[in-house]
């Protein structure tokens, strides 16, 4: 009996020093755990913004039988911008047209831009820019690189933006108003129909107010 007793109580004694080891794992586990967090707290600030549809607007300038030219509009605009003041140099812009919401000055104009020989809404309802980096020439201009997606095609493209106040040190409950422009050859988006009658390269210009998202 005494003997049992013996085993019984070292028994009990072992199990209580070998107890505290568990803990080890747990800390393991943790471990990457406070890391994140401690990342997360040095991370740079980002500033989210959201375009305002109602006051913003794409249109599009072609010529028009080497005399005059005629503009398309594109009324229906959303989208995000996401800026890093840390990172200047970063940007994650974001913009979709409603392609089927295309305007014209008349009515055999529309009918064809939005016809497959153009914009091809039916197919491709929506025109999209991507861009991913920022340059800025001063704290309110500058241009941002991306890429232009429209009738199905996907181009690289350079917008020339300036901004009503500078994006970088605007406070984050303000909202900003870019302006971008651009140039593109619209052949290279599969639109080649009327060479001689309507002109080869497109101006672009965006017009969007952003608000906190």
């Amino acid at each position: 009996m005494g003997i049992r007793r013996g085993h019984q109580a070292g028994g009990r004694i072992s199990a209580r020093l070998a107890r505290p080891r568990l803990a080890r794992p747990r800390l393991l586990l943790l471990a990457p755990l406070l890391a994140a967090v401690a990342l997360a707290g040095n991370a740079p600030p980002v500033f989210s913004y959201a375009v305002d549809s109602a006051a913003s607007t794409v249109s599009a300038k072609v010529g028009f039988l080497g005399l005059g030219s005629k503009t398309a509009g594109f009324p229906d605009v959303s989208g995000t911008v996401r800026l890093t003041p840390d990172r200047p140099d970063r940007i994650d812009l974001d913009v979709t047209l409603d392609a089927r919401a295309l305007t014209a000055p008349d009515k055999v104009t529309l009918g064809r831009l939005r016809g497959e020989k153009f914009f091809w809404v039916e197919r491709y309802p929506t025109v999209r820019f991507a861009g991913d980096r920022l340059a800025l020439t001063t704290d309110r201009k500058g241009t941002i690189e991306g890429e232009l997606t429209a009738r199905g095609v996907t181009r690289p493209v350079s917008l020339a933006v300036t901004f009503d106040k500078p994006p970088m040190t605007a406070g984050r409950g303000e909202a900003i108003t870019l302006t971008g422009t651009t140039t593109i050859d619209r052949r290279k988006f599969g639109m080649t129909a009327y060479s001689l009658v309507v002109g080869r390269q497109v101006n672009i210009t965006l017009k969007a107010r952003i608000v906190p998202d």
